[in-house]
């Protein structure tokens, strides 16, 4: 991916493991999330009533909407009740100590 399309979003250690947080990037929510040592980045928005996935509960390297329990993989925003179904996932990397989002 370019350089440029790498956005800071967060410094590290401002993020509670296993919290997740929204940030945004162009007028795009995506959610943020620090799991087990790595950070994960996904559409903020739940694709079955639009709940917010940053205020979920992060277990096993899933996020779980709050609203109605759909889990979502942290590292590909796969569904994990339906494979076929995704939310955007997006590359996420540490430069120092910014946290940085891939968009395109």
């Amino acid at each position: 991916m370019a350089e440029h399309s790498y956005r800071t979003v967060a410094q590290v250690g401002e993020l509670i493991e296993g919290r997740g947080v929204c940030v945004e990037i162009d007028g795009r929510e995506i959610a943020l999330f620090f799991d087990e040592g790595s950070y994960y980045a996904l559409d903020n928005a739940c694709p079955h009533q639009g709940a917010p996935l940053c205020e979920g509960v992060i277990f096993d390297k899933s996020v779980t909407c709050l609203w109605h329990g759909w889990r979502f993989s942290l590292e590909n925003g796969t569904w994990l009740d339906s494979p076929r179904t995704k939310i955007g996932s997006y590359p996420v990397r540490v430069e120092g100590d910014a946290i940085q989002i891939c968009v395109v």
